[in-house]
Order: structure tokens, then C-alpha cells, then sequence
């Protein structure tokens, strides 16, 4: 049974969230505090974090940061009443899997968290690996850092989901609606190039011929 955490302040809307989530079989949980909202998030095992942006103690991206450079690899839905393209972009770029402005209808809001449910690899058993190896680079899942020819490169949480998309499926080509839908949680605009500039920034850090371009398709991270 997933396990989920409500980071709400406004008691009627945790409640109705809370209320829908149990009828469909989930264990909830519920904070209203932004500081007891990381140390909850860290300790609890939590499947899935759904976070409002006003929090009290602390900005909701202040939340996403912090959760985000402690390791916290849940999928994390942003609920707000903040519809403004720049807190949506600094939210998918802080590292949330999706966003939903409110008032949102219930129905909407699981559909999402199944998606992301369903998205989230199994988590490592202390007997599985947590590293990722394709030929000589190796993706540390823990530390949200990528081996290069002997030396370990930290890489912030946009460019480390989008590798870890990769290193899952080498050889295999993505595309960028696919890249997108995974790694940026929402549709951008079909004209939109930031897969393309992400790709770039990986290509610096990896090796300007690890990730190939495959012409009219997307792009494929090449087998050894």
C-alpha cells in the first residue's frame, strides 16, 4: 500500500485530499509545518510527497531544494494556488515531478499520482545496487553523482533525472516528447528546445560522444 505525505497548512484541503487518497487505498500522512515537512519527508519512507508552495516556516521551493540535495527520490507533486509560469518552471526545475493549481478536482490530482507512482523504479534493497554502469560510467543513485574517467561529478537534480533516464535504457533511443513527460513532468511547448540544452549539458560533463543524436528521433546514450 503506497505511503504519502501531505505537506498542507489549509486543514480543509488536507482533509479533502486525505479523504479521497484513503478511499483509494493509500496510508496518509499530514504536516502543516515546512520544517517538520523535510524531517517527516527524510525519516518517513514516504512514496510519494504532495507539497504546498505556502507553507508555514519556509517557501514550499525552499522545501523542494532542501528535500531534493538530501536525497529524498519519492516523486513530488506540487499542489498551489501559485498559477505564475515562473513558479511553475522554478518547481519542475527544484525538482518536483508534477504541478497542480488549485482549486484542482480530486479525480485530476490522482490520476497524476498514479502516473508518477507507476513512474518510480523500485527502491534498492541494502543487497541491490545503486549504481548504474554503461562501459566505464558509472550513475550513483545515492549520491546523485556520475563517474567520469576516474573522477566523481556531482550533477544538479534536472541533469541527474534525465541521466539516470539514459543509463536505465542504453542503446535505446528516447524521444523528447518521452524525456520530457519523464524528466520535466509537464508539456512544454512542442517548439520548446530544453531537452536539447540538457542533452548539451550532459554531453560536457559525460563526453561530447556519449549521447548520440539520432535524426528525427530523439537521442540514444551509446553502449560500450
Amino acid at each position: 500500500m503506497p505511503h504519502i505525505l501531505i505537506a498542507e497548512d489549509e486543514p480543509r484541503i488536507a482533509a479533502f485530499i486525505e479523504k479521497g487518497l484513503k478511499a483509494n487505498g493509500y496510508r496518509v500522512d499530514i504536516v502543516e509545518d515546512a520544517n517538520l515537512a523535510i524531517e517527516m519527508a527524510l525519516r518517513g519512507n514516504y512514496d510519494l510527497l504532495i507539497l504546498d508552495l505556502g507553507l508555514p516556516g519556509k517557501d514550499g521551493l525552499e522545501v523542494l531544494e532542501a528535500l531534493r540535495g538530501q536525497g529524498f527520490q519519492a516523486p513530488i507533486v506540487i499542489v498551489t494556488a501559485r498559477d505564475d509560469i515562473q513558479d511553475k518552471v522554478a518547481g519542475f526545475e527544484g525538482g518536483a515531478n508534477d504541478y497542480l493549481t488549485k482549486p484542482f478536482r480530486f479525480e485530476e490530482l490522482l490520476a497524476r499520482i498514479k502516473v508518477r507512482l507507476r513512474e518510480r523504479p523500485p527502491a534498492a534493497t541494502p543487497s541491490e545496487s545503486v549504481l548504474l554502469e554503461v562501459g566505464d560510467l558509472v550513475l550513483d543513485l545515492r549520491t546523485r553523482q556520475v563517474k567520469v574517467r576516474e573522477t566523481w561529478v556531482e550533477l544538479p537534480s534536472r541533469e541527474f533525472t534525465l541521466a539516470e533516464m539514459f543509463f536505465r535504457n542504453p542503446g535505446q533511443v528516447l524521444t523528447r516528447e518521452r524525456l520530457l513527460d519523464r524528466v520535466w513532468g509537464y508539456d512544454y511547448d512542442p517548439g520548446s528546445n530544453v531537452v536539447d540544452v540538457y542533452v548539451g549539458y550532459l554531453r560536457k560533463k559525460l563526453g561530447s560522444k556519449v549521447i548520440e543524436t539520432v535524426r528525427g528521433a530523439g537521442y540514444r546514450l551509446k553502449r560500450p
